[in-house]
């Protein structure tokens, strides 16, 4: 067996996605199960090299898991010709200048989404890449959660029939920070930042719909501000520019109509903070992050409307959970993995820049359908 060393370049690891999901549940899972089998005698070894632009907080991450590098010169880590892969997990603004320069460096890109703060940014890194023949890839995680993954079981076992409709139900409530401290992090709440739910939840709808149920041809959407002002992380008031909720319905190839609703200004009262009701014409689904309950065409109940009697039977208890049938790893390492055995492998990979670039057409457009009042066709983009 032959171990091949793989560094990463991860920059924005001291944020709270590029920490917890690519930094401790990726890269450093896959070294403490051994590296990465590429089933042909060799095994990857991930060496991260942690970028950011505080110094005192990449030392103190190297120190905690025993790494050896880390930096805040992304340019002279892109000059490095060891390092092999660039990954990037900073906020949205900072995102594609340094995808521009990773690129212009020879490196292969993975990277969080959106990818630009603006189609055409999206468009030209996907050009950029082609040209330069690096592999590149976007992070579209929840497509690899249990219960994503279990509706898709569904959907390809041809369960449903004909589908009909998808409703999404997304979100939590967000603390505004002055009486308990908020779950995000304050630029997520300023447009001049990046910041917004349309910007940072419709490009994962995009690919959602995209990949289980077909492409998304047109979209009408509200966005707003439901909370205006909020508190940072030094205890001091902001106005909230970007919006924190956005209802959007979505026409998809084929004929099924979309309904998601994203809010960070709701309490939840459904069993996971995301939730997808697909209906068809034999049967139902409701998933989640990681349970799946159906209902078959031939055990659908039969409600009559009458408000003057009580319901004496529980809707929810008349559908059957889907068993796991399978082990589910973290997402998030799912497509780590995918993406390693497609750099140094050449395996199938399609969760490309262009794929990232979908998402940030169809946030784009959502903004464009809220300020506009009306229903936006969504073209087929390419490169």
């Amino acid at each position: 067996m032959t171990r091949k060393t793989v560094r990463i370049a991860m920059n924005g690891v001291t944020g709270r996605m590029g920490y917890r999901q690519h930094l401790v549940r990726s890269i450093l899972a896959i070294r403490e199960q051994g590296g990465l089998d590429l089933g042909d005698g060799t095994v990857l070894w991930p060496e991260p090299i942690l970028v950011g632009r505080r110094e005192h907080a990449l030392k103190a991450l190297a120190e905690q898991h025993g790494l050896e590098h880390w930096a805040t010169d992304v340019d002279e880590v892109l000059a490095d010709p060891t390092v092999d892969i660039y990954f990037d997990a900073q906020v949205t603004s900072a995102r594609e200048e340094a995808l521009q320069k990773a690129i212009a460096a020879g490196k292969h890109i993975y990277t969080e989404k959106p990818t630009a703060t603006g189609l055409d940014g999206a468009l030209e890194l996907a050009r950029l890449a082609s040209d330069a023949g690096i592999k590149h890839g976007v992070v579209q995680d929840k497509l690899f959660l249990p219960g994503l993954l279990k509706l898709k079981r569904l959907i390809d076992g041809g369960f449903f029939g004909r589908i009909l409709s998808i409703r999404g139900e997304f979100g939590y409530w967000v603390f505004e920070g002055d009486w308990q401290t908020a779950q995000r992090p304050s630029w997520n709440y300023r447009a001049e930042d990046g910041g917004g739910i349309v910007v940072d939840m419709f490009p994962h709808w995009e690919y959602v719909l995209h990949e289980l149920f077909g492409r998304v041809k047109s979209v009408q959407a509200i966005a707003t501000t439901h909370i205006p002002q909020r508190w940072d992380e030094n205890d001091k008031p902001y106005d909230a520019t970007a919006d924190d909720a956005a209802y959007g319905i979505f026409e998809l190839d084929g004929g099924a109509i979309a309904q998601i609703n994203s809010s960070w200004a709701v309490r939840v009262n459904r069993d996971e903070l995301v939730e997808f009701q697909v209906d068809g014409t034999e049967g139902s689904a409701v998933a989640g992050l990681r349970n799946c309950r159906v209902q078959h065409r031939s055990l659908t109940p039969k409600p009559v409307w009458n408000p003057d009697i009580p319901a004496t039977y529980s809707f929810r208890d008349q559908w059957q959970e889907i068993p796991d049938n399978a082990e589910f790893d973290n997402g998030f390492k799912a497509q780590w993995e995918l993406f390693l055995r497609h750099v140094y492998a050449d395996a199938p990979y399609h969760w490309d820049l262009l794929a990232g670039a979908r998402g940030v057409q169809l946030a784009e457009l959502g903004l464009k359908s809220s300020a506009e009042g009306r229903r936006i066709d969504v073209p087929e983009i390419g490169l």
